[in-house]
């Protein structure tokens, strides 16, 4: 996949628009009073946001000009569903959105093919899953979504993994600030807590030379196994702020090991 042609569906990507935080603003005002032009202006002020996350396809054998028409589809349903009352930055409410978009393309366009009936059942249980979501703004479980849509919570589950493409841990989810946040980062892992590295007492030792802040966002990470989200609203800083904490606390414990 060619991603670094200047022209990519008849749009000069090195002539896009970039838009200041208060323009954003002002044209989300305008759009929720129903400006259309402010909503295409507002479509062309994030079309580069559009252009990183297809860059993370180029492995895929589909072509640049679908990948971005596609995830032109995502962007435009991140800012019809954005909440400007939300404390959250709008990349990081539509960068998944995209991504999402993107993925169902190409589990549909798959070379290895699933049943139809399947994907009905799963994209069934994936729009009851959104609405779900957005009316109260919890996940939810798996019963409940086969309540909802009226399938057996087994045909729904195994619905849901055949439409999945494997996935590496070491993907990259969102970049903000050049810190890099990986799918490994979105991972929980509660399991045989009493064996964790932090127990070891040259750690623990590492650990006391470490700032407050620092050393409580490596005992929740990696003793507790909480994800970075889940640190990030315990500690009230963004996600980006606790992954660029808690690599600088790795880098000087690891400094302190190193014999």
């Amino acid at each position: 996949m060619a991603l670094n042609k200047v022209e990519i569906c008849g749009v000069n990507t090195s002539k896009l628009p970039i838009l200041k935080a208060e323009e954003k603003e002002e044209l989300f005002r305008k759009i929720k009073a129903g400006d259309e032009e402010a909503r295409e202006l507002y479509i062309k002020g994030n079309l580069r946001l559009v252009l990183s996350v297809i860059k993370r396809f180029q492995n895929s054998n589909e072509n640049a000009d679908d990948l971005f028409q596609i995830g032109c589809i995502g962007l435009i349903k991140a800012i019809d569903n954005f909440d400007t009352t939300l404390n959250v930055k709008f990349s990081t409410y539509a960068v998944p959105m995209i991504i999402g978009e993107i993925r169902r393309y190409l589990r549909d366009n798959n070379s290895i093919r699933v049943s139809r009936s399947l994907r009905d059942i799963a994209y069934k249980a994936i729009y009851a899953k959104e609405n779900y979501v957005k009316e109260k703004l919890k996940e939810p479980t798996i019963h409940e979504i086969a309540e909802e849509i009226g399938i057996e919570k087994e045909m729904i589950v195994y619905a849901m993994d055949a439409i999945q493409n494997p996935i590496s841990l070491f993907e990259p989810v969102y970049t903000e600030g050049g810190d890099t946040l990986y799918v490994m980062d979105q991972i929980s892992d509660k399991k045989n807590r009493e064996e964790r590295w932090i127990e070891n007492l040259s750690l623990r030792e590492a650990l006391k030379r470490l700032g407050n802040r620092e050393r409580h966002i490596i005992e929740l990470r990696f003793y507790e196994g909480k994800t970075q989200m889940e640190v990030a609203d315990e500690i009230g800083i963004s996600q980006a702020q606790v992954s660029r904490l808690e690599k600088n606390a790795l880098k000087s414990m690891k400094k302190y090991l190193r014999p």
